[in-house]
């Protein structure tokens, strides 16, 4: 059985960490699974981590659903959230019930996740009462990079941090089950935590949070680019990756692979045959 709201709300109010881990593929998804993640979050964050893309904005809803359903079928206990990409909810609420639908009719997912505040509010409220769990997301939202002008902390004067105060309570009203609080100062992460009766999930937004999201190729040092601030790498597979390939492309031009273990033979009867023995 998988993951449910209501263990994730028993978790906050237990005062058990929640750890969600991002995966966007079958062998990911079953190797962050078996190490007892449980929830798994496949994020729009893809476009940048898997297709190459500089933001999250080109990534569509059927790309979404695409690796959502691969990570489903490797799974049977972690919650899986899909990520509801640019402008697939923020047209109209028909648009959110559409696009959220097809998340989980055709994706396989648990839930679905959304950026905004009080301004997403009725769309949110909408959509879990049709019976979709939605997990808010505030602060650094990155669908609006370009209106934020960049990759900067929010909510780092008064006014700013009462408005993601707001908002975080305008969701929780809504009915969202969790909010992501994305590149925030560690106090204001706290004080959204202790008003909210929901979990908080932080990504860069402290210590007080009652949980932690990360994207997988950071924590896997899977990649040798700058990583973001709030990142952390628990292993450098980058190198070991590129490590094995030149091993293996040498041992291909030195012929030492394939050996007779990697190969397969003939019966000498049937060889004498082929022959003409």
């Amino acid at each position: 059985m998988r993951t449910s709201i209501i263990s994730i709300q028993k978790m906050k109010h237990d005062g058990k960490r929640i750890p969600v881990i991002t995966a966007y593929d079958a062998t990911g998804a079953r190797l962050v699974e078996a190490a007892g993640i449980p929830i798994i979050l496949v994020g729009d964050s893809l476009g940048m981590t898997i297709q190459g893309h500089e933001t999250t904005l080109p990534v569509t809803l059927d790309e979404m659903i695409y690796h959502t359903r691969a990570v489903v079928r490797s799974t049977s206990k972690a919650m899986i959230i899909l990520d509801l990409p640019f402008m697939t909810y923020s047209v109209s609420v028909e648009q959110a019930l559409t696009s959220a639908g097809r998340a989980i009719q055709e994706g396989g997912a648990n839930a679905v996740k959304l950026e905004g505040g009080a301004r997403i509010a009725s769309t949110v409220a909408r959509l879990v009462e049709t019976g979709i769990p939605v997990m808010g997301h505030i602060g650094l939202t990155p669908q609006s990079v370009n209106q934020l002008g960049g990759w900067r902390v929010q909510g780092r004067d008064a006014q700013a941090a009462q408005r993601l105060i707001d908002d975080a309570l305008a969701l929780e009203q809504a009915g969202a089950f969790s909010i992501v609080l994305e590149t925030i100062p560690a106090q204001v992460g706290k004080e959204i935590t202790r008003q909210l009766r929901i979990p908080t999930i932080g990504i860069g937004a402290g210590a007080d949070c009652d949980g932690q999201v990360q994207v997988f190729h950071d924590l896997l040092g899977l990649t040798e680019d700058k990583y973001p601030k709030h990142a952390k790498a628990y292993a450098t597979l980058a190198k070991t990756i590129r490590d094995a390939v030149s091993t293996y492309i040498s041992e291909v031009q030195d012929e030492s692979f394939p050996t007779e273990e990697h190969s397969f033979t003939m019966d000498e009867s049937e060889l004498a045959i082929l022959y003409g023995r």
